[in-house]
């Protein structure tokens, strides 16, 4: 019997190291995180913008920290977006969506996945959003479908060019056809801003898929990525099943997806800023031109028009 009690006796260490292995919480509010290298200062990261310099890996970063980077730090405003009812549908499933949702607000600070914020990039202003794949897989449900329309809105009230930053798995399943919904009100408000003439730029971040690329993030005036990010509908192994076959390793990645013409650019994050300044730049004096040809076109329909009516 003595063997069976050093087997049980074993079985017990096994447990206790597996209770005390540190959990993903512990593990994210560390110094360190992993790359190609191994474990790496989170502080070294930081200050490559959140890029691995071995292998140009860009890291996932918080909305706060996006913001940072794109327009200096402290450099911009964060525009307060509206939050509606957190369960409409008084969901639950390994456990209630509300606790899910206290979870995701306590680890990232935020109310809900989306922020917004506003301020100058090399002179142009510019109403941005951006996704935070911590909360929740920066999935949309109605805060931040809300949040999106919210910040387009803020662009038009104050003709301002909108750039977004997606990062997301798509729609929410905790709240369902409501969160299904926020991609036909975010379609429309893009549309209202495009019949503003305002320009409207898209920064796929790793990862964006599902409902976040089939709306709002395919719609831009032009499309950017950068380097290394995964753009997908559906996800890789769901194609596979379907298909019957094996996926390239690069499939749903930006550099393949920018040979297939979905998007325009990829840009290095260091250069997100001054290309994307550069880009508005152009975009809004080409609407300046397109929007003064229309009036005068109008003053000239007019003129010719009030002799007849006369």
């Amino acid at each position: 019997m003595n063997w069976i009690k050093k087997v049980l006796n074993i079985g017990e260490k096994i447990k206790k190291v597996i209770r005390e292995r540190p959990s993903k919480e512990d593990v994210e509010k560390s110094n360190w995180t992993t790359c190609c290298a191994g474990p790496i200062l989170k502080t070294e990261l930081q200050e490559n913008q959140w890029v691995c310099k071995s292998c140009g890996k860009h890291h996932r970063i918080s909305c706060k920290n996006r913001f940072d980077l794109f327009f200096g730090k402290d450099n911009y405003e964060i525009i307060n977006t509206p939050v509606p009812i957190d369960d409409p549908l008084d969901w639950h499933d390994s456990k209630p969506y509300t606790s899910r949702l206290k979870s995701a607000r306590k680890a990232t600070g935020q109310k809900c996945a989306v922020m917004i914020a506003s301020g100058k990039v090399n002179g142009v202003t510019i109403t941005a959003g951006a996704i935070n794949f911590q909360f929740i897989g920066g999935s949309v449900g109605s805060a931040e479908g809300e949040a999106i329309i919210y910040g387009i809105q803020h662009a038009i009230d104050n003709q301002n060019p909108f750039v977004f930053f997606p990062s997301g798995g798509g729609q929410r399943m905790h709240e369902s056809p409501i969160a299904l919904t926020q991609m036909t009100r975010t379609t429309l408000a893009v549309n209202e801003l495009k019949n503003k003439k305002l320009p409207y730029i898209i920064c796929f971040t790793d990862p964006t898929a599902g409902g976040i690329t089939a709306s709002f993030a395919s719609l831009s005036d032009v499309a950017i990525s950068e380097p290394g990010a995964l753009i997908a509908f559906a996800g890789r192994r769901v194609i596979e099943a379907t298909v019957k076959e094996k996926l390239d390793e690069n499939f749903q990645k930006a550099e393949r997806v920018l040979e297939c013409g979905f998007i325009d650019l990829i840009i290095e994050r260091k250069d997100l800023s001054e290309k994307i300044a550069t880009l508005l730049k152009i975009l809004l004096k080409k609407n300046s031109v397109e929007s003064a040809i229309n009036i005068d076109e109008t003053t000239e329909n007019t003129r010719s028009i009030s002799p007849i009516a006369s």
